[in-house]
Protein backbone atom coordinates (compact mmCIF):
# COMPACT_ATOMS: atom_id res chain seq x y z
CA UNK A 1 0.00 0.00 0.00
CA UNK A 2 1.26 3.47 -0.88
CA UNK A 3 0.63 6.50 1.27
CA UNK A 4 -0.07 9.57 -0.86
CA UNK A 5 -0.23 13.20 0.17
CA UNK A 6 -2.58 15.69 -1.50
CA UNK A 7 -1.62 19.07 -0.07
CA UNK A 8 0.14 21.57 -2.37
CA UNK A 9 3.89 21.12 -2.52
CA UNK A 10 4.28 24.84 -1.89
CA UNK A 11 3.51 24.07 1.76
CA UNK A 12 6.52 21.78 1.95
CA UNK A 13 9.26 24.34 2.51
CA UNK A 14 9.67 27.40 4.67
CA UNK A 15 11.89 30.20 3.50
CA UNK A 16 12.69 31.45 7.00
CA UNK A 17 14.18 29.58 9.96
CA UNK A 18 11.87 28.70 12.84
CA UNK A 19 12.11 27.83 16.52
CA UNK A 20 9.52 27.25 19.24
CA UNK A 21 7.95 30.14 21.14
CA UNK A 22 8.39 28.77 24.66
CA UNK A 23 9.93 25.82 26.44
CA UNK A 24 7.99 22.59 26.84
CA UNK A 25 8.83 19.24 28.40
CA UNK A 26 8.00 15.57 27.99
CA UNK A 27 8.64 12.74 30.43
CA UNK A 28 9.04 9.06 29.75
CA UNK A 29 11.25 6.01 29.90
CA UNK A 30 14.26 5.19 27.71
CA UNK A 31 13.53 2.18 25.51
CA UNK A 32 16.83 0.42 26.13
CA UNK A 33 18.05 1.87 29.42
CA UNK A 34 14.66 1.72 31.16
CA UNK A 35 15.56 4.98 32.96
CA UNK A 36 13.01 7.70 33.60
CA UNK A 37 13.93 10.87 31.78
CA UNK A 38 12.68 14.40 31.33
CA UNK A 39 13.35 16.15 28.04
CA UNK A 40 12.84 19.92 27.76
CA UNK A 41 12.75 21.77 24.44
CA UNK A 42 13.90 25.40 24.51
CA UNK A 43 13.85 28.14 21.86
CA UNK A 44 17.22 28.70 20.19
CA UNK A 45 18.69 31.48 18.02
CA UNK A 46 19.12 31.36 14.26
CA UNK A 47 21.64 28.91 12.80
CA UNK A 48 21.76 27.02 16.11
CA UNK A 49 20.39 23.75 14.75
CA UNK A 50 19.45 20.91 17.11
CA UNK A 51 21.54 20.31 20.21
CA UNK A 52 21.09 18.01 23.21
CA UNK A 53 22.35 19.05 26.65
CA UNK A 54 22.94 16.50 29.40
CA UNK A 55 21.92 18.61 32.38
CA UNK A 56 22.42 15.64 34.74
CA UNK A 57 26.18 15.61 34.09
CA UNK A 58 28.91 17.91 35.35
CA UNK A 59 29.17 21.14 33.35
CA UNK A 60 26.03 20.16 31.40
CA UNK A 61 27.83 19.15 28.18
CA UNK A 62 26.17 19.84 24.84
CA UNK A 63 26.02 17.34 21.96
CA UNK A 64 25.23 18.63 18.49
CA UNK A 65 22.80 16.62 16.39
CA UNK A 66 25.52 15.94 13.85
CA UNK A 67 26.17 12.72 11.95
CA UNK A 68 29.84 13.02 12.89
CA UNK A 69 28.79 12.61 16.54
CA UNK A 70 27.13 9.21 15.95
CA UNK A 71 28.84 6.40 17.87
CA UNK A 72 26.27 3.61 17.69
CA UNK A 73 23.36 2.45 15.54
CA UNK A 74 22.48 -0.65 17.54
CA UNK A 75 18.64 -0.66 17.63
CA UNK A 76 18.68 3.14 17.60
CA UNK A 77 20.95 6.12 16.92
CA UNK A 78 23.34 7.34 19.62
CA UNK A 79 25.32 10.58 19.52
CA UNK A 80 28.24 11.40 21.78
CA UNK A 81 30.53 14.28 22.71
CA UNK A 82 33.36 13.47 25.08
CA UNK A 83 31.89 11.34 27.87
CA UNK A 84 28.32 12.55 27.29
CA UNK A 85 25.94 10.71 25.01
CA UNK A 86 22.25 10.52 24.18
CA UNK A 87 20.68 7.42 22.67
CA UNK A 88 17.58 6.84 20.55
CA UNK A 89 17.49 10.40 19.22
CA UNK A 90 15.83 9.56 15.89
CA UNK A 91 12.15 9.96 16.92
CA UNK A 92 12.81 13.33 18.55
CA UNK A 93 14.70 14.63 15.52
CA UNK A 94 12.04 13.26 13.19
CA UNK A 95 9.33 15.21 15.02
CA UNK A 96 11.34 18.43 14.74
CA UNK A 97 11.84 17.95 11.00
CA UNK A 98 8.17 17.07 10.63
CA UNK A 99 7.28 20.48 12.09
CA UNK A 100 9.88 22.24 9.92
CA UNK A 101 11.59 23.59 13.05
CA UNK A 102 15.26 24.57 12.61
CA UNK A 103 16.66 25.65 15.97
CA UNK A 104 16.05 24.03 19.37
CA UNK A 105 18.05 23.26 22.50
CA UNK A 106 16.98 19.94 24.03
CA UNK A 107 17.80 19.57 27.70
CA UNK A 108 17.74 15.98 28.91
CA UNK A 109 18.46 14.55 32.37
CA UNK A 110 19.37 11.04 31.28
CA UNK A 111 21.29 9.02 28.68
CA UNK A 112 18.37 8.21 26.38
CA UNK A 113 15.45 10.05 24.83
CA UNK A 114 12.07 8.75 26.06
CA UNK A 115 10.36 6.20 23.82
CA UNK A 116 6.87 7.56 24.62
CA UNK A 117 4.37 5.36 22.73
CA UNK A 118 6.99 4.21 20.22
CA UNK A 119 6.18 6.93 17.71
CA UNK A 120 6.86 10.65 17.34
CA UNK A 121 3.31 11.95 17.76
CA UNK A 122 3.46 12.81 21.47
CA UNK A 123 6.70 14.77 21.06
CA UNK A 124 5.35 16.53 17.99
CA UNK A 125 2.12 17.54 19.72
CA UNK A 126 4.04 18.86 22.71
CA UNK A 127 6.23 20.95 20.42
CA UNK A 128 3.13 22.23 18.64
CA UNK A 129 1.69 23.34 21.97
CA UNK A 130 4.71 25.59 22.44
CA UNK A 131 3.94 27.42 19.20
CA UNK A 132 6.23 27.85 16.21
CA UNK A 133 7.99 31.19 15.70
CA UNK A 134 9.51 32.58 12.52
CA UNK A 135 13.05 33.93 12.82
CA UNK A 136 14.88 36.66 10.99
CA UNK A 137 17.14 34.44 8.89
CA UNK A 138 16.64 32.42 5.74
CA UNK A 139 16.80 28.65 5.77
CA UNK A 140 19.89 27.14 4.19
CA UNK A 141 19.08 23.88 2.44
CA UNK A 142 21.11 20.95 1.29
CA UNK A 143 19.91 20.66 -2.29
CA UNK A 144 20.37 17.34 -4.04
CA UNK A 145 21.83 18.30 -7.41
CA UNK A 146 22.32 14.84 -8.90
CA UNK A 147 21.41 11.28 -7.88
CA UNK A 148 23.54 9.82 -5.10
CA UNK A 149 23.26 6.24 -3.83
CA UNK A 150 24.39 4.15 -0.88
CA UNK A 151 24.25 0.35 -1.18
CA UNK A 152 24.93 -2.52 1.18
CA UNK A 153 25.30 -5.62 -0.98
CA UNK A 154 25.18 -7.91 2.05
CA UNK A 155 21.77 -6.75 3.34
CA UNK A 156 20.29 -5.52 0.08
CA UNK A 157 19.81 -2.07 1.57
CA UNK A 158 19.82 0.83 -0.87
CA UNK A 159 19.22 4.54 -0.29
CA UNK A 160 19.15 7.07 -3.11
CA UNK A 161 18.65 10.83 -3.14
CA UNK A 162 17.27 12.45 -6.28
CA UNK A 163 16.97 16.14 -7.19
CA UNK A 164 13.59 17.66 -6.25
CA UNK A 165 12.26 21.06 -5.28
CA UNK A 166 10.94 19.82 -1.92
CA UNK A 167 11.55 17.07 0.65
CA UNK A 168 9.99 13.73 -0.19
CA UNK A 169 10.66 10.27 1.26
CA UNK A 170 9.66 6.80 0.11
CA UNK A 171 10.48 3.56 1.93
CA UNK A 172 10.20 -0.11 1.10
CA UNK A 173 10.70 -2.83 3.69
CA UNK A 174 11.09 -6.57 3.25
CA UNK A 175 11.99 -8.76 6.21
CA UNK A 176 11.23 -12.00 4.35
CA UNK A 177 8.30 -12.30 6.70
CA UNK A 178 4.96 -13.93 5.80
CA UNK A 179 3.28 -11.43 8.12
CA UNK A 180 4.80 -8.18 6.87
CA UNK A 181 5.44 -9.09 3.27
CA UNK A 182 6.62 -6.18 1.12
CA UNK A 183 5.46 -2.85 2.47
CA UNK A 184 5.76 0.63 1.01
CA UNK A 185 5.18 4.11 2.39
CA UNK A 186 5.63 7.50 0.80
CA UNK A 187 5.49 11.04 2.16
CA UNK A 188 5.30 13.58 -0.64
CA UNK A 189 4.70 16.63 1.54
CA UNK A 190 6.21 17.28 4.95
CA UNK A 191 2.97 19.09 5.84
CA UNK A 192 1.35 15.62 6.02
CA UNK A 193 3.92 14.29 8.48
CA UNK A 194 1.76 14.80 11.57
CA UNK A 195 -1.24 12.79 10.43
CA UNK A 196 0.46 10.19 8.25
CA UNK A 197 3.88 9.46 9.76
CA UNK A 198 4.22 10.80 13.33
CA UNK A 199 1.71 8.30 14.88
CA UNK A 200 3.55 5.25 13.49
CA UNK A 201 5.19 3.13 16.16
CA UNK A 202 8.35 1.11 16.22
CA UNK A 203 8.05 -2.65 15.71
CA UNK A 204 9.85 -5.80 16.70
CA UNK A 205 9.52 -9.48 15.93
CA UNK A 206 8.38 -11.64 18.81
CA UNK A 207 11.29 -14.05 18.42
CA UNK A 208 13.71 -11.09 18.84
CA UNK A 209 12.37 -10.05 22.24
CA UNK A 210 14.14 -12.67 24.30
CA UNK A 211 17.41 -12.02 22.47
CA UNK A 212 17.12 -8.28 23.07
CA UNK A 213 16.37 -8.85 26.75
CA UNK A 214 19.42 -11.09 27.02
CA UNK A 215 21.51 -8.30 25.39
CA UNK A 216 20.47 -6.01 28.24
CA UNK A 217 18.39 -3.92 25.85
CA UNK A 218 14.72 -2.84 25.78
CA UNK A 219 14.67 -2.46 29.57
CA UNK A 220 12.04 0.20 28.99
CA UNK A 221 10.28 -1.79 26.29
CA UNK A 222 6.60 -2.43 26.74
CA UNK A 223 4.04 -4.22 24.63
CA UNK A 224 2.13 -0.93 24.60
CA UNK A 225 4.91 1.08 22.94
CA UNK A 226 5.82 -1.25 20.11
CA UNK A 227 4.15 -3.38 17.48
CA UNK A 228 5.11 -6.99 18.13
CA UNK A 229 5.03 -9.16 15.01
CA UNK A 230 4.79 -12.94 15.16
CA UNK A 231 6.10 -14.55 11.99
CA UNK A 232 6.77 -18.03 13.31
CA UNK A 233 4.98 -20.37 15.65
CA UNK A 234 5.70 -20.27 19.35
CA UNK A 235 4.18 -22.59 21.89
CA UNK A 236 1.90 -21.10 24.53
CA UNK A 237 4.39 -22.16 27.20
CA UNK A 238 7.16 -20.17 25.43
CA UNK A 239 4.79 -17.23 25.18
CA UNK A 240 4.01 -17.50 28.88
CA UNK A 241 7.73 -17.54 29.75
CA UNK A 242 8.27 -14.44 27.62
CA UNK A 243 5.30 -12.74 29.28
CA UNK A 244 6.94 -13.28 32.68
CA UNK A 245 10.19 -11.67 31.48
CA UNK A 246 8.19 -8.72 30.20
CA UNK A 247 6.18 -8.65 33.44
CA UNK A 248 2.94 -9.19 31.52
CA UNK A 249 0.14 -11.52 32.66
CA UNK A 250 -0.21 -13.27 29.30
CA UNK A 251 0.56 -13.06 25.60
CA UNK A 252 -1.63 -14.38 22.83
CA UNK A 253 -1.21 -14.35 19.07
CA UNK A 254 -4.04 -13.25 16.80
CA UNK A 255 -4.45 -14.67 13.31
CA UNK A 256 -3.11 -11.43 11.82
CA UNK A 257 0.34 -12.14 13.27
CA UNK A 258 0.20 -9.09 15.58
CA UNK A 259 0.10 -9.58 19.33
CA UNK A 260 -3.27 -8.92 20.91
CA UNK A 261 -1.79 -6.10 23.04
CA UNK A 262 -1.97 -3.53 20.25
CA UNK A 263 -3.91 -2.56 17.12
CA UNK A 264 -2.34 -1.18 13.96
CA UNK A 265 -2.98 2.49 13.24
CA UNK A 266 -2.27 1.95 9.54
CA UNK A 267 -2.16 -1.18 7.44
CA UNK A 268 1.45 -0.38 6.53
CA UNK A 269 2.46 1.12 9.89
CA UNK A 270 5.86 -0.67 9.99
CA UNK A 271 6.87 0.83 6.63
CA UNK A 272 5.69 4.24 7.77
CA UNK A 273 7.72 3.95 10.95
CA UNK A 274 10.82 3.14 8.92
CA UNK A 275 10.10 6.33 7.00
CA UNK A 276 9.89 8.19 10.33
CA UNK A 277 13.30 6.78 11.25
CA UNK A 278 14.83 7.78 7.91
CA UNK A 279 13.69 11.37 8.42
CA UNK A 280 15.07 11.41 11.98
CA UNK A 281 18.43 9.93 11.06
CA UNK A 282 18.86 12.19 8.02
CA UNK A 283 18.23 15.20 10.27
CA UNK A 284 21.83 14.58 11.36
CA UNK A 285 22.95 15.94 7.99
CA UNK A 286 22.47 19.25 9.79
CA UNK A 287 20.39 21.11 7.21
CA UNK A 288 16.88 20.66 5.78
CA UNK A 289 16.95 18.63 2.59
CA UNK A 290 15.56 19.52 -0.81
CA UNK A 291 15.42 16.20 -2.58
CA UNK A 292 13.59 12.92 -2.93
CA UNK A 293 14.86 10.08 -0.74
CA UNK A 294 14.09 6.52 -1.79
CA UNK A 295 15.03 3.96 0.87
CA UNK A 296 14.91 0.22 0.24
CA UNK A 297 15.20 -1.91 3.40
CA UNK A 298 16.56 0.98 5.50
CA UNK A 299 17.94 0.67 9.02
CA UNK A 300 19.78 2.97 11.38
CA UNK A 301 23.23 1.84 10.22
CA UNK A 302 22.47 2.43 6.55
CA UNK A 303 20.63 5.67 7.30
CA UNK A 304 23.66 7.05 9.12
CA UNK A 305 26.10 5.95 6.41
CA UNK A 306 23.89 7.69 3.87
CA UNK A 307 23.68 10.77 6.11
CA UNK A 308 27.49 10.89 6.18
CA UNK A 309 27.55 10.92 2.37
CA UNK A 310 24.95 13.68 2.20
CA UNK A 311 26.74 15.69 4.88
CA UNK A 312 29.97 15.55 2.89
CA UNK A 313 28.13 16.61 -0.26
CA UNK A 314 26.54 19.50 1.64
CA UNK A 315 29.93 20.68 2.86
CA UNK A 316 31.29 20.56 -0.69
CA UNK A 317 28.17 22.30 -1.96
CA UNK A 318 28.55 25.04 0.62
CA UNK A 319 32.10 25.70 -0.53
CA UNK A 320 30.86 25.85 -4.10
CA UNK A 321 27.76 27.89 -3.33
CA UNK A 322 28.99 30.79 -5.42
CA UNK A 323 30.25 28.63 -8.28
CA UNK A 324 28.99 29.96 -11.61
CA UNK A 325 27.18 27.65 -14.00
CA UNK A 326 28.90 27.30 -17.35
CA UNK A 327 27.11 26.14 -20.48
CA UNK A 328 29.54 26.25 -23.46
CA UNK A 329 26.61 26.16 -25.90
CA UNK A 330 25.46 29.62 -24.79
CA UNK A 331 26.95 32.62 -26.59
CA UNK A 332 29.44 34.46 -24.36
CA UNK A 333 28.92 38.08 -23.39
CA UNK A 334 32.39 38.82 -24.75
CA UNK A 335 34.50 36.50 -26.90
CA UNK A 336 38.28 36.50 -27.12
CA UNK A 337 38.33 38.95 -30.05
CA UNK A 338 36.29 41.45 -28.08
CA UNK A 339 38.48 40.92 -25.02
CA UNK A 340 41.60 41.69 -27.03
CA UNK A 341 40.08 45.09 -27.86
CA UNK A 342 39.68 45.85 -24.14
CA UNK A 343 42.80 44.28 -22.65
CA UNK A 344 46.37 45.16 -23.63
CA UNK A 345 47.50 41.52 -23.26
CA UNK A 346 48.44 39.39 -26.27
CA UNK A 347 49.82 35.91 -26.91
CA UNK A 348 51.20 34.25 -24.91
CA UNK A 349 49.85 36.34 -22.06
CA UNK A 350 46.15 36.74 -22.77
CA UNK A 351 44.79 34.32 -20.14
CA UNK A 352 41.04 34.68 -20.45
CA UNK A 353 39.10 33.33 -23.45
CA UNK A 354 35.59 34.66 -22.87
CA UNK A 355 33.28 36.37 -20.42
CA UNK A 356 30.04 34.53 -19.60
CA UNK A 357 28.63 36.85 -16.90
CA UNK A 358 29.11 40.57 -16.37
CA UNK A 359 27.23 42.57 -13.76
CA UNK A 360 27.93 45.79 -11.87
CA UNK A 361 29.66 43.98 -8.99
CA UNK A 362 31.02 40.75 -10.45
CA UNK A 363 32.32 39.12 -13.61
CA UNK A 364 32.81 35.49 -14.67
CA UNK A 365 35.47 34.49 -17.19
CA UNK A 366 36.59 31.24 -18.78
CA UNK A 367 40.13 30.08 -19.45
CA UNK A 368 40.53 26.92 -21.52
CA UNK A 369 43.85 25.35 -20.55
CA UNK A 370 45.57 23.41 -23.36
CA UNK A 371 48.88 21.65 -23.71
CA UNK A 372 49.88 24.31 -26.26
CA UNK A 373 50.34 26.90 -23.51
CA UNK A 374 53.92 28.16 -23.76
CA UNK A 375 54.62 27.85 -20.04
CA UNK A 376 54.07 24.07 -20.04
CA UNK A 377 57.43 23.62 -21.81
CA UNK A 378 59.22 24.34 -18.57
CA UNK A 379 56.54 23.96 -15.88
CA UNK A 380 57.18 21.08 -15.74
CA UNK A 381 58.55 18.58 -18.30
CA UNK A 382 56.43 15.39 -18.18
CA UNK A 383 54.34 16.97 -15.41
CA UNK A 384 52.52 19.99 -16.88
CA UNK A 385 51.03 22.21 -14.17
CA UNK A 386 49.71 25.74 -14.66
CA UNK A 387 51.74 28.07 -12.41
CA UNK A 388 49.77 29.55 -9.55
CA UNK A 389 51.00 33.03 -10.39
CA UNK A 390 49.42 32.69 -13.85
CA UNK A 391 46.14 31.61 -12.28
CA UNK A 392 46.28 34.88 -10.33
CA UNK A 393 47.07 36.72 -13.56
CA UNK A 394 44.02 35.14 -15.20
CA UNK A 395 41.95 36.40 -12.25
CA UNK A 396 43.41 39.88 -12.66
CA UNK A 397 42.61 39.98 -16.38
CA UNK A 398 39.07 38.80 -15.72
CA UNK A 399 38.68 41.43 -13.01
CA UNK A 400 40.14 43.98 -15.41
CA UNK A 401 37.16 43.46 -17.72
CA UNK A 402 34.82 44.38 -14.86
CA UNK A 403 36.84 47.53 -14.10
CA UNK A 404 37.24 48.58 -17.73
CA UNK A 405 33.56 48.01 -18.37
CA UNK A 406 32.96 51.05 -16.15
CA UNK A 407 34.70 53.46 -18.55
CA UNK A 408 33.63 54.72 -21.98
CA UNK A 409 36.91 54.01 -23.80
CA UNK A 410 38.32 50.80 -22.27
CA UNK A 411 40.89 50.43 -25.06
CA UNK A 412 42.71 53.47 -23.63
CA UNK A 413 43.00 52.09 -20.10
CA UNK A 414 45.28 49.53 -18.40
CA UNK A 415 45.09 47.77 -15.04
CA UNK A 416 48.01 47.25 -12.66
CA UNK A 417 48.38 45.16 -9.52
CA UNK A 418 48.78 47.03 -6.26
CA UNK A 419 48.45 44.13 -3.85
CA UNK A 420 47.65 40.40 -3.63
CA UNK A 421 46.41 38.98 -0.32
CA UNK A 422 45.35 35.57 1.00
CA UNK A 423 46.31 33.66 -2.14
CA UNK A 424 45.60 29.93 -1.83
CA UNK A 425 46.27 27.17 -4.32
CA UNK A 426 44.17 24.11 -3.55
CA UNK A 427 44.33 21.87 -6.61
CA UNK A 428 46.51 21.53 -9.70
CA UNK A 429 45.37 23.00 -13.01
CA UNK A 430 46.52 20.84 -15.91
CA UNK A 431 46.06 20.66 -19.69
CA UNK A 432 42.46 19.90 -20.62
CA UNK A 433 40.99 21.79 -17.66
CA UNK A 434 38.43 24.55 -18.10
CA UNK A 435 39.01 27.17 -15.46
CA UNK A 436 35.96 29.24 -14.44
CA UNK A 437 37.04 32.50 -12.83
CA UNK A 438 34.71 34.63 -10.70
CA UNK A 439 35.77 38.10 -9.58
CA UNK A 440 33.58 39.94 -7.07
CA UNK A 441 33.94 43.54 -5.95
CA UNK A 442 34.54 43.78 -2.21
CA UNK A 443 34.16 47.55 -2.23
CA UNK A 444 32.87 49.97 -4.87
CA UNK A 445 35.45 51.18 -7.41
CA UNK A 446 36.77 54.59 -6.33
CA UNK A 447 39.52 56.61 -8.01
CA UNK A 448 40.28 53.67 -10.23
CA UNK A 449 40.98 51.36 -7.27
CA UNK A 450 39.44 47.88 -7.64
CA UNK A 451 39.30 45.62 -4.57
CA UNK A 452 38.12 42.14 -5.57
CA UNK A 453 37.80 38.58 -4.33
CA UNK A 454 38.87 36.08 -6.95
CA UNK A 455 37.93 32.39 -7.07
CA UNK A 456 38.93 29.92 -9.77
CA UNK A 457 37.06 26.64 -10.26
CA UNK A 458 37.71 23.50 -12.25
CA UNK A 459 34.67 21.24 -12.24
CA UNK A 460 33.41 21.06 -8.65
CA UNK A 461 36.72 22.08 -7.10
CA UNK A 462 38.06 25.44 -6.05
CA UNK A 463 41.57 25.42 -7.48
CA UNK A 464 42.73 28.85 -6.30
CA UNK A 465 41.50 31.99 -4.62
CA UNK A 466 42.94 35.38 -3.73
CA UNK A 467 42.07 38.91 -2.76
CA UNK A 468 43.32 41.36 -5.37
CA UNK A 469 43.71 45.12 -5.43
CA UNK A 470 44.44 46.80 -8.74
CA UNK A 471 44.25 50.28 -10.22
CA UNK A 472 43.22 51.34 -13.70
CA UNK A 473 45.17 54.07 -15.52
CA UNK A 474 44.35 56.00 -18.65
CA UNK A 475 47.43 55.38 -20.81
CA UNK A 476 46.77 58.44 -22.93
CA UNK A 477 47.22 60.71 -19.90
CA UNK A 478 50.30 59.11 -18.30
Amino acid sequence: MYLRANLPKAQTDRMKQHTIKKEVSVKGIGLHTGKKVKMTFKPAPTNYGFKFQRIDLKDSPIISADVNKVVSTNRGTTIKNGDAQVSTVEHTLSALVGLAVDNVLIEIDGPEAPIMDGSAIQILEKLESAGIEEQDANREYFEVEEPVTYKDELTGTELTAYPADHYEVTTMIDFNSPVLGHQYASLENIADYKKDIAPCRTFVFLHELEQLLNMNLIKGGDLDNAIVIVDRKMSQSDLDDLAKKLEKPSIKVEETGILNTIKLRFENEPARHKLLDVIGDLALVGKPIKGKIVAKKPGHTSNIEFARILRKLYQEQRKLKGKPKYDPTIEPIKNVIELAKMLPHRYPFLLVDKIIELEDNYVVGVKNVTFNEQFFQGHFPNNPVMPGVLQIEAMAQTGGILALNQVDDPENWDTYFIRIDSAKFKHKVVPGDTMIIKMELLTPIRRGICHMQGTAYVGNKIVSEAELIAQIFNRTKQ
